[in-house]
Formats: C-alpha cells, sequence, structure tokens
C-alpha cells in the first residue's frame, strides 16, 4: 500500500528559496533566445505604461498651456529706412492690413481657403495629426520646414506665437489650437485667419491683398480671383505672378488646383467651375504713396540687399520693427535725379519729335572703394513707374563692354596667329595686321595726341594705320571689328569671366557668339558702376552694397555682415585700362561743357559709340570717388522689346549717344563740388 501513498514535493535546503521577481527579465526557466525575448504580457505591460506617460504628459501640458494673449507679429509696426547721414528717409507701416467681419469675405473665397489650405476644417478638431508628426521629424532631423498645419493652427501661429520652426513652438501651437477649437467658433477662426494670413506685396488680410492685386474690397472678389489670392497663402514669394515667368506657371496652376478641387470637395457647382477658364491677371505691383519719387527705388535696392544677405525673405520684412541704415546719400541722389531730369527737359521732346517718346533713363552711383551705392535714378517716379531703371537687365551695354575684354586680353593673352594651339602675350600696343594676326607696334600713338595714327610711309614703320589700329586706339575710337577678332583670340569663356570677377552679374551674360565682345549683355546700371570701380580700385572688386546695418528690436540682425573686398583683375591689367579708359575720357569731354569736366578732375570713362547699333547709348565713367553709370532706352509699358533709338533728341544726337555723358557730368561735377 506504501507504494501508492502519493509523493511529498522534497523540501529545499534552509538558504536556497528564490524569491519571485516582480519583473521577470531576462525570463527565468528559459534558455537561449527565448530567455530575451519578452512575454505578451510584458509587452502589454510596457504598451500600457508607455500610453499612461503620454497621457499624463499630455494632460501636464494641456494644464499647464493657456491661451497666450495676441503676439507682436498681430500688431506690427513699421519698418523704418535711413539716409546714411543717419536721417530718416521713410517710414513703412506694417500695418497694410484692414480687419473686415467674416460676413463681408464672399463665400467663394471662403470655400477657395478652406479648399487649398484645410478641407477639413469644419469637421477637425483644430488639429493635424499627420502634419505635426511630420514636422516633429522635419525640424528635428534638421530638414526643411514641412506643411500640413490646419487653418487653426495657422491662425494660432499667425496671432499667438512667434514664426520660429522648433519642436517646443509646434508643441505650443497643437495644444493652443486644440483650446481655441473648443473656446472659438470656426467662423471666428476662419476670420480671425483670413485677416492675419500673409498675401505678398505687404499686405495682411484678404482685405489689403484685395486691394493689393486687384485694386478692389474683398467683398468684390469673383471666385477665379479669389482661388488666386487663396494660392498665394503657399508662399506669395512663389505665386506672385508678377514676379517673372516661373512664378506665373506656379500661380496658374495652382489657381486652377485650387478651383478644380472646390468641385470635387462639393464646394463649388461643376458648371460655376467651367466659367472660370481664363486666368485672373492681378494689376501690376504699386507701391505706397509715402514711396513716390525715388524713394521707392531705394527700398527696393535696400530690400533686395537684404535678402542677399540674410535668410529674412518679404514676409519677415513684411512683419515690420526693423531699422535699416542704408549707403544712400540724400544730396547725391537728388543731384542725380536733378541732372537726368534737367537733361530729358532740355534736349528731349515728345511733342516735337515721336522719336523722343517712352525715352527712361537708368543711372546709378558706387564709391569705388567699398562698393557702397551711393545715389541711384530708377526712373520718373516709383509710384508711377514701377521698374527701377537702375536695377533691370535687358538694356544692351554696347562699347562700354569693351573694357572687360582688354582686361581679358591682358591678362590671358591670345591665341598666336599660327595656329598651333599657343597663346601671345598682349599689350595696348598690339595691333592686327593685314594678315590677320595679332603683332606688336613698333611706334606708338603719341601720347599728347591719342587719336592721330601714324601717317602712311613713315620710314621704317610697318605698324598700325588707321585701318589697323592699335588695342590703345581701337579703345579710343570704337573698333568694333578689332574687339571682335580680340575677343575671339582670348577666348569668349575669358572675356565672360573677367566680366563676371569684374563685378558683372553672370545671368546678365549675353549668349558666347560673335558679337559677344562689342556689348550684347544686359547688366544693370548698378552692376556697370561697380564694375568699373573695379578698375578704379586697382583690381580690387567690391560687390555694391546699399545697407550699412539692419537692426531689430535695436539689437542687430544676426550674420547680416559686408562682404570684403576680392582681388578680380591684376594692378597693373586694371590700371592699363584705367589709363586707356582716360584717353577715352578725354574724347568724350568733347562733347560736354567744359566748365563741367573741368571741376570733376581727372576721370575715365566708357561708352556706346558711333559704331554701336543696339537699342540704348550708355556712359560710365569714374574718379577715384565715385563709378557712375547712366543708361538711356526707349521702352512702353505694355512691350517687352526696346524701341529704337535713332533720332532721339535729333539726328545730331547720335541714337542719344550724347545725353548719358551730359547727365554723368551735370551730376559728377555737383557731386564733387
Amino acid at each position: 500500500m506504501d507504494r501508492y501513498r502519493p509523493r511529498l514535493p522534497r523540501r529545499k535546503a534552509a538558504g536556497t528559496h528564490r524569491r519571485r521577481r516582480f519583473i521577470d527579465y531576462p525570463r527565468r526557466g528559459r534558455r537561449g533566445l527565448r530567455r530575451w525575448l519578452p512575454s505578451w504580457r510584458q509587452l502589454l505591460g510596457t504598451f500600457t505604461l508607455c500610453l499612461a506617460c503620454l497621457g499624463a504628459l499630455f494632460a501636464y501640458v494641456y494644464t499647464s498651456v493657456e491661451i497666450p494673449d495676441e503676439n507682436v507679429a498681430a500688431r506690427q509696426e513699421a519698418n523704418a529706412y535711413y539716409w546714411a547721414d543717419g536721417t530718416q528717409m521713410v517710414s513703412l507701416g506694417a500695418v497694410n492690413r484692414n480687419i473686415i467681419r467674416l460676413a463681408d469675405v464672399p463665400k467663394s473665397a471662403q470655400s477657395a481657403v478652406i479648399a487649398a489650405e484645410n478641407e477639413s476644417f469644419y469637421s477637425d478638431s483644430g488639429v493635424s495629426f499627420k502634419g505635426i508628426l511630420r514636422a516633429f521629424f522635419s525640424t528635428a532631423q534638421g530638414k526643411e520646414t514641412q506643411g500640413g498645419s490646419t487653418i487653426t493652427q495657422q491662425y494660432v501661429k499667425n496671432t499667438y506665437l512667434s514664426q520660429e520652426q522648433t519642436i517646443t513652438r509646434k508643441v505650443k501651437e497643437f495644444v493652443i489650437s486644440l483650446k481655441v477649437d473648443r473656446k472659438k467658433s470656426k467662423d471666428e477662426i476662419l476670420q480671425g485667419y483670413l485677416n492675419t494670413s500673409w498675401f505678398g506685396r505687404g499686405a495682411y488680410g484678404i482685405e489689403a491683398a484685395s486691394q493689393a492685386y486687384y485694386g478692389i474690397p474683398a467683398k468684390k472678389l469673383n471666385p477665379s480671383q479669389s482661388a488666386l489670392l487663396a494660392a498665394l497663402l503657399k508662399g506669395a514669394e512663389q505665386y506672385d505672378p508678377s514676379l517673372g515667368e516661373k512664378n506665373h506657371e506656379r500661380a496658374e496652376d495652382r489657381w486652377k488646383w485650387i478651383l478644380d478641387r472646390q468641385v470635387r470637395a462639393g464646394l463649388m457647382d461643376r458648371s460655376e467651375r467651367n466659367k472660370y477658364r481664363t486666368f485672373p491677371e492681378p494689376r501690376k505691383q504699386s507701391t505706397s504713396t509715402s514711396l513716390n519719387g525715388q524713394i521707392g527705388y531705394l527700398v527696393d535696392v535696400a530690400n533686395k540687399n537684404i535678402k542677399q544677405r540674410t535668410q529674412l525673405t518679404d514676409k519677415d520684412l513684411g512683419h515690420g520693427g526693423y531699422r535699416i541704415h542704408t549707403t544712400f546719400d540724400k544730396k547725391r541722389t537728388r543731384q542725380l535725379q536733378t541732372s537726368v531730369e534737367g537733361v530729358l527737359k532740355r534736349d528731349i521732346d515728345p511733342k516735337k519729335r515721336d522719336s523722343d517718346t517712352d525715352v527712361q533713363v537708368g543711372a546709378a552711383s558706387v564709391r569705388p572703394s567699398d562698393g557702397a551705392i551711393v545715389a541711384l535714378y530708377g526712373g520718373p517716379d516709383a509710384t508711377k513707374h514701377f521698374t527701377n531703371n537702375a536695377d533691370t537687365s535687358g538694356v544692351p551695354v554696347g562699347s562700354a563692354f569693351k573694357p572687360f575684354v582688354l582686361a581679358a586680353a591682358l591678362k590671358n593673352g591670345a591665341r598666336a596667329g599660327s595656329g598651333d594651339g599657343g597663346r601671345q602675350d598682349v599689350s595696348l600696343d598690339s595691333y592686327y595686321g593685314k594678315d590677320g594676326a595679332l603683332q606688336q607696334s613698333a611706334d606708338v600713338f603719341p601720347a599728347a595726341r591719342p587719336t592721330q595714327p601714324p601717317g602712311p610711309g613713315t620710314p621704317g614703320l610697318e605698324g598700325p594705320d588707321e585701318a589697323h589700329p592699335t588695342l590703345r586706339q581701337a579703345s579710343i575710337t570704337g573698333g568694333n571689328a578689332t574687339f571682335v577678332q580680340l575677343g575671339r583670340d582670348v577666348g569668349l569663356e575669358q572675356v565672360r569671366d573677367t566680366a563676371v570677377r569684374a563685378g558683372l552679374l553672370k545671368d546678365s551674360m549675353a549668349p558666347l557668339e560673335r558679337t559677344f565682345p562689342i556689348g550684347t549683355s544686359t547688366p544693370s546700371a548698378i552692376r556697370m558702376a561697380g564694375a568699373y570701380g573695379t578698375f578704379a580700385n586697382q583690381g580690387l572688386q567690391n560687390d555694391p552694397y546699399s545697407v550699412t546695418r539692419l537692426l531689430k528690436d535695436g539689437k542687430p540682425v544676426e550674420g547680416f555682415q559686408q562682404t570684403r573686398a576680392q582681388r578680380a583683375l591684376d594692378e597693373d591689367v586694371a590700371n592699363d585700362v584705367s589709363d586707356v579708359l582716360r584717353e577715352a575720357g578725354a574724347k568724350s569731354a568733347e562733347a560736354l561743357d567744359a566748365k563741367t569736366t573741368g571741376s570733376i578732375g581727372p576721370f575715365a570713362a566708357g561708352r556706346t559709340g558711333d559704331q554701336d547699333r543696339l537699342k540704348s547709348a550708355w556712359f560710365v565713367g569714374y574718379t577715384k570717388e565715385l563709378s557712375t553709370a547712366v543708361a538711356m532706352f526707349r521702352t512702353k509699358p505694355s512691350e517687352p522689346q526696346l524701341l529704337p533709338m535713332s533720332d532721339v533728341g535729333g539726328e545730331k544726337s547720335e541714337r542719344g549717344n550724347v545725353f548719358p555723358p551730359r547727365i554723368w557730368a551735370d551730376y559728377m561735377g555737383a557731386a564733387t563740388s
């Protein structure tokens, strides 16, 4: 019977009892990999714990973050611009906003904005979980800022928070958006969003945007116009169609997309959509009356300079609060305007000659020693003529480009006449002989009479003559054929690179065709003045700039620094070009008032000449203190092509070529007195 008695468990020896662990990990009683794999209970417990922690954290954040007062950005202040002497030039308020009720915004505009920005606006909780997660990961990884915020989130950002892109700000935006969505009605949120959003052209809010783009109050917007304004919310700098061809393409594509999306979302009937097939072109960008005269052009150049040297955008500047100290000299700016208007009034008469209609002038004056833009003339009035003639490209520079060809030849040499691929040195006394080969003159032109070539039959001289001038003489008298051949032998790429190193923009360079050396490129007056300043500065190049200090809340804006001069040309090359230009300046002075030029002192100059057949007239000259470029051309706002310059100012004006030198001399005579 004893053998059927149940076996009792064997007692463990004293001291060998194991206490049960709170977390059985690594798992006891398992071997190998299974020992390290958590059980489903452990996984479930961990997941539950994480959810509880996240819930507690969210509850803490939700209770601790309150809806703040409206931020400074919602009550924007002006930007103040100052002359070089510290006096205020203009104060431009960031107050281009008119608060309107949602009832005054057409339903079509409301629908367009909702379709473009947040289709589920009236049904969501005010936040986009998908968008916030994408923004978190993008910001944490240091990548480009991602969108995806709801209308409520964008309204919260505009009204209560800063524009910084950080995880902390996104968390606050998320929580405040939830609270705002519960506290305010959807109509209140939409109204606030439409009144605080940036539409470009200095316009905050849909009322100001409607005036800026169409010159009408918002309540008169039609569905087509509303769709374009909604497109601008994605980024006015990319979608304002007036800012360039690419912008126009993007704006038109997004305009179509918004109209179609309204149909898909049930916000517009298909029959209504079919009425809008023509792109609603906005009017050209206008400026405030406080920007009249030259002020608007000066502000335009200053803002461009700021954006080039910082990460600020038009939108950032539109928020206001910046103190912008410029290089513009009040006296010289007014004198340049007086000089231009004086010559135009005296010599250009549209009532007498049809060829004098639509004459335009652009001019700029730059300090060679550091590149500061001290004065410019952008047109008759920035509130009426919106193109800045001093900073526009599209006007061929003609023979004023030849000094860059000469500099490239002096520095790099030219292709040898033997055609074996070798190169030969070039000097101012080099010339093309009858055989077309580049040769060196044995007897240069007398310095005292630079325009007189050696006479025929000079004993022992097989040198240059009127048909085969030296490079010095060709630079003074014109010599298009000489420079076409020289550019080819130097290499058009070398010529272009020399001009760009001197300060011209590569984007303004013409195609490298046969006529490239004689000025088919279209630099602005600012860049031409700056590039000639490189010759005046003995080969040291400074980028033209117009802002010396940029302050925000009384503190310098981080990263705003002045670029340093760079060696663009060897000093002897720059000096040789200056010597030739000085002789060219003496010839140009023959067309000027001797009293005026006498007050300027020694100067160097380049100009378009009699051989140029381009639709423009240029004069670029410099002294040690100032380099000034003046361009004259004809154009109509409705026609992109330049009009002929023949007979401008009468037959004796040589296609207007005499007027830029007169403007230059009148201005420089007053500026240096």
